[in-house]
């Protein structure tokens, strides 16, 4: 008696769990279109950053060049610092750039 109690239980469950399957499995396609838009937008946010970044350390360049011309040296060193951070920076964003397309790419192909 108690095993056919189980093996009814048992069947019920597998059966019910089947069923139930194919709905569990296309809930994570919901939020599938908010997640490529939100990949897009951080795309472009990091292009807007690389931009500044970039303008940022054309500027600190010519002002080391300008101090470097002057003979002001110690500006010049503070300057150099400041382009290595910006270097650095502009290699991060990259990066991150690179990792946000890589992301697109296999929102889109469903991956």
């Amino acid at each position: 008696m108690v095993r056919n109690l189980v093996l009814i239980l048992v069947t019920a469950a597998a059966v019910g769990g089947a069923a139930f399957t194919p709905a569990t499995a296309s809930a994570g396609w919901y939020g599938h279109r908010a997640d490529i838009h939100a990949d897009r937008r951080d795309i472009r946010r990091d292009l807007r950053d690389l931009r500044r970044d970039r303008a940022d350390f054309r500027r600190d360049f010519r002002d080391l060049r300008g101090d470097l011309r002057s003979g002001r040296f110690s500006d010049a060193s503070r300057d150099l610092a400041d382009l290595r951070r910006d270097r650095q920076d502009i290699r991060r964003d990259r990066r991150d750039l690179r990792r946000d397309r890589r992301d697109l790419f296999f929102d889109r192909r469903g991956y």
